[in-house]
């Protein structure tokens, strides 16, 4: 008597917890969950009318036919929606790395193309209060790496050390190599770099917020690990020296130390690209010009400025080329946008789903290597 019900209660639970559903899949769970109620109280129905239970029980041997009918509804609306689920044969692996400078968990895509031997890694950074599974649904980074044969790490700040989950960008000790949190990212790259067959061409790094501090950070102290970086409502390195400082800077606009823009490794070009949105009440707008005087100097100037919309939002691209010609940096000004992840899907935090597309425009950016 209660099979028909144990049944129907694994389906739904299994469809209900998928990351893939939509608003109307969950509808029609909702729907199945009232429908299965119904078909196990027929039994019931049946036992205390027996004479009468005959539509009853017709009711009970359709359950199947109907079960697979709504399974077929979320399946074709699943598929009709944008989705964050694994394309067959990609892997999203759970890890933990660990290093003279620490360890973090951290999540590895690895695309069904070739697993083994992807063409290229992306280190992506999330911001505060955000995790490595959030972050991915809200960039949808893994379903573009997929198309292009990449392989993606999620690395996870702990609140142990940071109770916002903040990577550490404004402390000292985290703006050096050789110590600290981009030791430790640099030491997972490494391996991960070993493990997949890489080379320093085909490695990039990209983060959001206090994330995409990190990458600049990583770009300029590690120039031999990364090719390049994808910076989303950052920081340059040495905006800040300690929580007042990372505070005025986010505000106002960080003054970095010239110093250690002196100090920069020449010897690996990296090539930049930045996304900051002018309404942006988080991270100062400001700030994406103190990076490009961190990379290219203060008197930088763009090669080429173009202004464009998309879908209702205005945006401005600045290309900066190096001394070979070939674009070293390009700056993303995007009109009335805040702080979020342009171009995100909105079951992630912190995503802006108007664009341009961040995500996509990065491994564009990334994978145009220089000749």
């Amino acid at each position: 008597m209660t099979r028909p019900l144990t049944a129907a209660q694994r389906l739904t639970n299994r469809l209900l917890r998928s990351r893939k559903l939509t608003k109307a899949s969950r509808s029609l769970g909702k729907a199945m969950t009232g429908f299965m109620v119904g078909a196990a109280m027929a039994p019931f129905g049946s036992a205390l009318k027996p004479k009468r239970a005959k539509p009853r029980k017709a009711a009970v041997a359709k359950v199947p036919t109907a079960l697979a009918k709504l399974k077929t509804k979320i399946a074709r609306a699943d598929a009709a929606a944008p989705s964050s689920g694994l394309a067959d044969g990609a892997q999203m692996l759970s890890r933990v790395h660990r290093s003279a400078t620490g360890s973090r968990s951290f999540k590895l895509f690895l695309p069904s193309s070739n697993p083994a031997r992807p063409k290229g890694l992306i280190l992506m950074l999330h911001g505060c209060s955000q995790s490595p599974d959030d972050f991915a649904v809200g960039t949808h980074m893994n379903v573009l790496a997929e198309k292009h044969g990449l392989a993606v790490a999620w690395p996870a700040q702990t609140r142990t050390h940071n109770a916002a989950l903040c990577w550490n960008w404004f402390k000292p000790g985290n703006q050096e190599r050789g110590a600290g949190e981009p030791a430790l990212l640099a030491a997972l790259t490494r391996k991960l770099m070993k493990e997949l067959h890489l080379q320093r061409d085909d490695v990039f790094v990209a983060g959001l917020s206090a994330g995409g501090a990190m990458a600049a950070i990583l770009v300029d102290v590690y120039p031999d690990v990364f090719s390049a970086a994808g910076v989303h409502s950052g920081l340059a390195r040495g905006s800040a020296g300690d929580v007042m400082s990372a505070m005025s800077a986010m505000r106002s606009g960080g003054k970095p130390d010239s110093a250690l823009a002196a100090k920069a490794q020449t010897a690996f070009p990296v090539r930049r690209i930045i996304f900051q949105g002018e309404a942006d009440s988080t991270v100062h707008p400001s700030n994406a010009e103190k990076i490009v005087a961190m990379a290219l100097g203060e008197a930088a100037v763009p090669a080429k400025t173009g202004n464009r919309s998309v879908r209702g939002r205005g945006y401005s691209r600045s290309d900066f080329t190096g001394p070979d010609g070939a674009v070293a940096l390009e700056l993303w000004m995007l009109e009335g946008a805040g702080h979020a992840w342009s171009g995100g899907r909105s079951g992630g935090s912190y995503t802006d789903v108007k664009g341009p597309d961040a995500s996509a425009q990065m491994i564009r950016f990334f994978l145009a290597k220089p000749a």
